[in-house]
C-alpha cells in the first residue's frame, strides 16, 4: 500500500449468490486524484461504490480508508468518507442551513464547531445566498450544491460522488464541474458518471468496468493518447491507386471507401507531409486531407467490448 493512498482498495470481490459481480479489483487513490470511474450498466461500478462506501460488505480483498481498514473499523474509516449518492440525500422541507447543521451534527462535528464547517461548506459549494430557503424551492442544480456540501461537511479525506450532473442544465453541470475540480485539489475524489466528456473535463485518472474486471486504468493524459489519430482522410481530383499510396513513407494500410474518400492507415509516422509532397508532384488534386481522432466513446465501446484487460502499464 502506498504512503500516500487514501483509498487502497485490493483484490476486492463482491459475490451475488453464483454471480461475481466485482472480479478482483485493485487500485489506489491518492489525495488530488480525481477518479473517473465509468462502466457500462451491469459492468460492477455500483456494487464497488458501495463497497468503498461501506453500504455493502465484499465477499473478498480488503478496503483501507485513510490508512484505516473499512472492514475492521469500519465507524473510523467512514469518518474519511464524504459520499454523494446519485439521488441526494436531501429533505426539502429544510432550509439549507438547517440540513448542513443537522448534517454536521450527524457527522459529530462538535457543537463550538459546527458553525464554522457549516459557513465553509456553503462558502465552497456557492449556498451563501440561499442558507435560509427552502431546499424544496430550489433549483436541481442548488440541490445538487447542498448535497455535496453535506458530503464535505466533515472535510473528509475521501469524497465518493455518483452521478453528480445527472438532469442538470449545460450551466450547473459547468458549475458542478468546476467544483469538482476545486474539490481535487484538497481531497481525493472518486466521480461515477456515464457522460464521457464529464471525464475529461474533471478527472486527471480513468478506470473503466466491465464484467466486474478492470480493463483499463491510467491517466487522463495517457487516455488521451489512445485517442491520437492514427488514420488520416483524404479526397483526390484525380484518385490515385493503392499501391501508390501503399509506397508512401508511413502508410501502412490504404483502403478506398465507399463515399469515394481514402483511409490511409499508419502507426509511428504521420505521413501526412508526405502525402501532400506526392500528391502535387503526381498531379493527384488533393482537395481534403483530415485526421482521424478516435472519441472517448470509441474507445469505451472498445474496451468494454473486449476481455483483456488493459492496466496503466500496457495502456
Amino acid at each position: 500500500m502506498s504512503n500516500t493512498a487514501l483509498v487502497h482498495v485490493e483484490h476486492l470481490t463482491r459475490y451475488y449468490s453464483l454471480t461475481c459481480a466485482v472480479n478482483d479489483v485493485s487500485f489506489d487513490l491518492a489525495r488530488g486524484d480525481v477518479l473517473g470511474f465509468l462502466g457500462p450498466n451491469g459492468a460492477g461500478k455500483s456494487s464497488t461504490m458501495q463497497m468503498i462506501s461501506g453500504n455493502l460488505a465484499p465477499s473478498a480483498g480488503q478496503i483501507c480508508i485513510a490508512g484505516v481498514d473499512l472492514l475492521d473499523q469500519p465507524k473510523r474509516a467512514k469518518q474519511s468518507i464524504g459520499y454523494l449518492p446519485e439521488q441526494p440525500p436531501v429533505y426539502r422541507e429544510l432550509t439549507v442551513d438547517e440540513y448542513l447543521h443537522y448534517c454536521a451534527r450527524l457527522n459529530r462535528i462538535p457543537r463550538s464547531r459546527i458553525g464554522a464547517a457549516v459557513a465553509a461548506a456553503k462558502d465552497r459549494c456557492g449556498l451563501g445566498d440561499v442558507g435560509r430557503r427552502l431546499i424544496g424551492n430550489l433549483s436541481k442544480g442548488y440541490q445538487q450544491r447542498a448535497g455535496i456540501a453535506q458530503a464535505i461537511i466533515h472535510n473528509p479525506a475521501v469524497v465518493i460522488l455518483d452521478e453528480p450532473t445527472v438532469g442538470l442544465d449545460p450551466i450547473q453541470i459547468r458549475e458542478i464541474r468546476a467544483l469538482i475540480c476545486e474539490l481535487g485539489n484538497e481531497h481525493g475524489i472518486i466521480l461515477s458518471t456515464h457522460i464521457l466528456p464529464e471525464v475529461q473535463a474533471t478527472c486527471n485518472r480513468v478506470q473503466i468496468i466491465h464484467h466486474g474486471k478492470l480493463v483499463f486504468a491510467d491517466s487522463t493524459r495517457g487516455m488521451e493518447q489512445r485517442m491520437n489519430p492514427t488514420s488520416l482522410l483524404a479526397v483526390f481530383k484525380h484518385a490515385p491507386d493503392m499501391d501508390s499510396l501503399r509506397q508512401i513513407a508511413g502508410v501502412d494500410i490504404a483502403e478506398r471507401l465507399t463515399d469515394g474518400r481514402i483511409r490511409v492507415h499508419y502507426s509511428d509516422t504521420d505521413p501526412a507531409a508526405a502525402l501532400v509532397e506526392q500528391s502535387v508532384s503526381h498531379r493527384w488534386g488533393l482537395h481534403e486531407l483530415t485526421p482521424e481522432r478516435r472519441t472517448l466513446e470509441q474507445i469505451f465501446i472498445e474496451l468494454t467490448c473486449s476481455e483483456t484487460p488493459v492496466s496503466e502499464d500496457a495502456a
